[in-house]
């Protein structure tokens, strides 16, 4: 329920509304500048930005009106069952403007690529990491989202050793940046003959998926190309020519991988939009002074740094260490329902610069 007076102050502070409001004010007299067409790929991406924070303000204004008025009727003695109700509504209406709020940062809307590696353990942390693969394309249909395999290493025994997909929607990045970090399972073992327990990590990497309108120049020197012959999940589009590629990108030690494609000059396309993605992230980080780079943020695949654990027994329960936020049911969890864990996340990094 809404409790009038510091709420709503506290809320436009969380929400960082004077700062989105002398961000509109630079971008405004930037697209008033002589030359500001001279770019049209910059110029289109500050009007987009403009119109976003503008329709992020206005919204604002009318839920701060609705509030003031509400906070009028209650001091005039109006009936507090009426002003509850009111209430309600709004906040049911809030939590949706919240959402895009937390969503609002310069690449929350574009698509993403996620990696899945596994961690220390072998054969355990192979299946963990597969099994973490098929939580997240479950995930990815639940949404409405569309994915691709972009690389598939499949695991010497069991699950697998890598995987890179593409994922396509409104908002991918946004809502996967959430689960970037290291994954723990705990469960009894099903390659252990003495059913004992064991602990294994995988970790979780995330990219927004940069197209055109991001500059990034790959120079030919810098690019050390590698062929291979393909392979998928399952054996699938198994080829006998070197159709795979692999982009070594020297400046900053980024590899990329791709064999989804049938053609090898399909695949270099995809994994040079990929490096640049990769690069562009790296760029990002270091233009906001951040500590840590994507490769090095990664720590160490074990014990103490993870972001949830996933306990199949001696009971079930997922936590996530960054919010506190537990479901007991596990099994619903691993089919795909991250919303919960991933809005948590969100809500709690308001306020907080981005990473």
């Amino acid at each position: 329920m809404v409790n009038y007076g510091s709420w709503w102050i506290n809320l436009g502070g969380i929400f960082e509304v004077d700062k989105k409001k002398e961000t509109l004010r630079e971008l405004q007299k930037e697209s008033a500048g002589e030359n500001f067409w001279n770019v049209p790929e910059r110029a289109e991406r500050v009007m987009k930005r403009i119109d976003e924070i503008k329709g992020i303000l206005k919204e604002w204004d009318v839920y701060k009106k609705e509030v003031k008025y509400l906070s009028e009727l209650k001091e005039l003695g109006e009936d507090p069952e009426v002003i509850n109700e009111e209430v309600s509504k709004i906040e049911e209406k809030f939590k949706k403007f919240e959402l895009k709020v937390i969503l609002s940062r310069e690449n929350d809307r574009r698509d993403a690529i996620l990696s899945i590696h596994p961690g220390a353990g072998g054969t355990e942390s192979c299946d963990w990491a597969e099994m973490l693969f098929r939580m997240y394309t479950r995930w990815i249909e639940s949404k409405g989202y569309k994915y691709k395999i972009i690389d598939y290493q499949r695991g010497e025994e069991a699950g697998l050793k890598d995987v890179t997909i593409e994922v396509k929607g409104e908002y991918a990045y946004g809502y996967l940046k959430a689960e970037r970090g290291i994954h723990r399972l705990v469960r009894i073992s099903p390659f252990d003959s003495g059913r004992r327990r064991h602990t294994s990590f995988a970790s979780v990497l995330t990219y927004p998926l940069v197209k055109d309108d991001v500059e990034i120049q790959l120079k030919g020197e810098d690019i050390v190309l590698e062929t291979f012959k393909s392979s998928g999940p399952g054996g699938q589009h198994v080829n006998k020519a070197n159709t795979a590629v692999r982009l070594i990108h020297k400046p900053t030690n980024i590899v990329v991988t791709c064999q989804s494609e049938r053609s090898q000059l399909q695949n270099r396309r995809i994994a040079e939009r990929i490096l640049k993605s990769k690069i562009y992230q790296k760029k990002l980080e270091e233009l906001k002074k951040e500590e840590r780079k994507i490769e090095k943020k990664k720590k160490d695949i074990e014990w103490g740094h993870q972001i949830r654990s996933y306990v199949l027994y001696p009971y079930q329960k997922v936590k996530d260490h960054r919010t506190g936020l537990e479901m007991g049911n596990a099994k619903r969890v691993l089919d795909g329902d991250l919303d919960p864990f991933i809005n948590a996340y969100l809500r709690s990094e308001i306020g907080k610069s981005e990473e």
